[in-house]
């Protein structure tokens, strides 16, 4: 039979042909339109407070994504560091874009990853891990987080003698940002004086122009300090108080606190009742996470956008307390 015979098979089969071009251009369509989803979360012990999720969240939306952050909270799991391994090849079976990583696992992650940035390789700590092209690489945006916080919030402070409490995975990288910033003397305390030593060891090869030791007697080395910068768990929510006497505090120290739940630690609070220039943690939560959307997404995040969105989440807790 001739096909041009049958108007009407040709019609339907038209039709059908119609159809089915239609519905491959809406999918391409539906497809190009359709926003690049990311999956990422944060990995730490006591996070429930966190703001990494918002931040994120919104940062990713405002940037065109379908962007989902997850906290993978070690305590409420009732886990700890030795999880580690099971938790980073779960979030790669499920799609994990990436992952943040937080006290008490900064270093930790460390043999459980393929590749180091030279940052992180310098500082031994990883707050930040992508996934991409079956590999593990782990970044530090803590120390460039610290550096732009304190360059805002502390500007034209003296950097001429600083001290330093905490010598962990967050204490290795405020540091060398301390010393990037162009700290002349720093000097750190840990409760375990054999890291500190340890990292001042380190920081001395990095930044021989300096001076960085580990110290013997915090009350004389602050007595004679112009700044002290808190990089230890003390103050968080979870674990309330003072990290060292409120009697070592004067009112010629500038002080910085790396913890932001609360924002206003007790340290914090008795620094300003001295009459101490302070920063809060804030800053540097919102840049190290501006830094961390920039590595999981390749885009390039709007950071007074963030900061924004950041005291925002601040006010909305603040009323909600």
């Amino acid at each position: 039979m001739n096909p041009q015979a049958n108007p009407q098979a040709n019609a339907q089969a038209n039709a059908q042909a119609n159809a089915q071009a239609n519905a491959q251009a809406n999918t391409q369509t539906n497809a190009q339109a359709s926003p690049q989803s990311f999956l990422v979360g944060l990995i730490g012990s006591g996070i429930g407070g966190s703001l990494s999720p918002a931040m994120h969240e919104e940062e990713g939306s405002k940037l065109g994504l379908h962007y989902v952050y997850r906290r993978v909270d070690l305590e409420a799991l009732k886990l700890d560091t030795t999880a580690l391994s099971d938790l980073l090849v779960s979030a790669e079976r499920m799609g994990y874009n990436g992952l943040n990583i937080t006290y008490p696992c900064k270093q930790a992650v460390i043999p459980l990853l393929d590749e180091l940035s030279d940052d992180a390789r310098a500082l031994g700590a990883v707050n930040t891990v992508l996934f991409k092209n079956g590999k593990r690489i782990g970044h530090n945006t803590d120390w460039s987080g610290f550096a732009r916080a304190f360059q805002r919030g502390l500007p034209d402070v003296s950097l001429e003698r600083v001290v330093q409490l905490g010598a962990g995975g967050a204490g290795a990288a405020v540091a060398h940002a301390a010393l990037t910033m162009g700290a002349q003397t720093l000097t750190l305390f840990d409760v375990d004086a054999e890291r500190a030593a340890s990292l001042a060891a380190e920081l001395q090869k990095r930044f021989p122009a300096a001076t960085v030791s580990g110290g013997s007697s915090l009350a004389e080395s602050l007595a004679a300090a112009n700044g002290l910068i808190h990089a230890t768990p003390t103050g968080m929510a979870k674990l309330p108080g003072l990290p060292l006497p409120v009697e070592l505090l004067h009112r010629d120290l500038w002080v910085a606190d790396i913890v932001y739940f609360p924002i206003r630690t007790a340290l914090l609070q008795a620094a300003e009742e001295l009459g101490c220039r302070t920063l809060s943690g804030g800053g540097m939560a919102v840049y190290q996470a501006v830094d961390a959307v920039r590595i999981f997404t390749g885009l390039e995040p709007d950071a007074e956008r963030v900061y924004t969105h950041f005291q925002s989440l601040l006010q909305r807790q603040a009323s909600n307390t």
